[in-house]
């Protein structure tokens, strides 16, 4: 499911046919978020046990760069792949909307 920023209503893409440009990683944005998972609940830990400050620091740093290591990757897949395909179409208003997704999206991370 996506959400469509123009009309903000989700978008089921099995039921377009269209597929995300991230689905040939798939599998490794899975595994990079099941070791950021698990490094979240590692702070957690550190927190329970009373872990120094600045170790627990370090690790939410670490963190913050997995998280945005994937956010940009798929960011990069969206360029690529669904920016692009919309472009190609030669649909305007499509490859309109999807650049502005990605400038949406950009903000986002760039405010986070």
């Amino acid at each position: 499911m996506t959400t469509d920023t123009v009309t903000n209503s989700t978008v089921d893409s099995t039921a377009t046919g269209h597929q995300h440009g991230y689905i040939s990683d798939k599998d490794r944005y899975l595994s990079r978020m099941k070791r950021i998972e698990g490094q979240a609940r590692g702070i957690a830990k550190m927190i329970d046990d009373e872990k120094y400050c600045i170790d627990i620091l370090t690790q939410v740093s670490a963190l913050t760069r997995a998280l945005q290591g994937v956010a940009t990757g798929l960011l990069d897949d969206h360029l690529k792949h669904c920016v692009l395909d919309a472009a190609k179409q030669g649909d305007d208003a499509a490859a309109a909307a999807k650049i502005q997704e990605a400038s949406d999206a950009i903000n986002r991370l760039v405010r986070s």
